[in-house]
């Protein structure tokens, strides 16, 4: 499918005055699957998986808000807003139970959908939870220059100088060397990064590392009290949250499920789909 046919496939609701941009897969019948994008991108990155992982259950995709095809606010973004819209899709699609498969900015959504889950106060229906590359436990993430500026002061500098090439030069450095995204594959990323001037509101959407910086505790402990459900699929060669983080998994959730992707960078469902749409579909049994 290319991103034509991807658009045009696009489904929409209303969440608190945005339209939100969502897909469904085609297997209705089967157990819900949702899938959670990460940052800068949307959820066009599932397409490498999108079919395998599609046979055996009913996905469920959205972009979440100022990411992709969704609406694109100037500010009120945090991952607690982000969760509260994945709560909102499940329910606008009538869907109990539930599994889930996160990655990078996802990771603190999971992690949130898996909070409350265990103390009651929502995502009631949440089966087993399987994450990507992420910053997962923010004292080892390793966030990228791009990102140390996006915080700061001048944060809004990242949105002004932010090219096409710019960003398939800083977007590229994550990924395994033997991994490396094609021009055409820069191309598709960006088109949704850009979308609607997304591009203009990046740094707003980095809110997400002082997030985990305060609910790291709350997010933690949840993963600990979920240790029979919970699995991480690790790119090694990451910069950002890669064979160090996966290691951090193992001390902190010793029972939890793992498995590590020597020569792959941040994004394993593009850069491996294969092994990780296996092992996914394997823990998901």
């Amino acid at each position: 499918m290319n991103t034509a046919e991807w658009r045009a496939k696009a489904k929409y609701f209303d969440f608190q005055g945005h339209q939100i941009a969502y897909w469904t897969g085609e297997n209705t019948n089967a157990r819900p699957l949702l899938l959670v994008h990460g940052f800068p991108t949307c959820a066009w990155d599932w397409m490498p998986v999108w079919e395998t992982l599609g046979a055996t259950h009913w996905l469920i995709a959205c972009d979440m808000l100022g990411f992709g095809l969704s609406d694109k606010p100037r500010s009120g973004y945090s991952i607690h807003r982000q969760t509260d819209l994945q709560e909102a899709l499940l329910a606008h699609l009538g869907v109990g139970e539930f599994d889930a498969l996160v990655h990078d900015y996802g990771v603190s959504v999971g992690q949130e959908l898996l909070a409350r889950n265990l103390e009651g106060s929502g995502a009631t229906g949440l089966g087993e939870v399987v994450f990507l590359n992420g910053g997962i436990f923010p004292d080892q993430h390793r966030p990228r220059p791009i990102q140390k500026l996006g915080v700061s002061p001048l944060g809004f500098l990242v949105g002004l100088l932010m090219s096409r090439k710019s960003f398939g030069k800083s977007f590229s450095e994550v990924f395994g060397p033997d991994t490396q995204p094609s021009e055409t594959e820069l191309d598709e990323f960006w088109t949704f990064i850009s979308h609607n001037s997304g591009n203009r509101i990046t740094h707003k959407l980095l809110h997400y590392i002082a997030d985990r910086v305060e609910h790291k505790e709350r997010w933690e402990a949840a993963l600990v009290g979920a240790q029979d459900r919970i699995g991480l699929i690790n790119g090694a060669q990451d910069p950002v949250s890669g064979k160090h983080a996966y290691d951090k998994w193992r001390e902190v959730v010793p029972n939890a499920r793992h498995h590590l992707l020597p020569n792959v960078g941040h994004y394993p469902q593009v850069e491996a789909p294969g092994e990780v749409a296996a092992k996914a579909l394997e823990w998901f049994g």
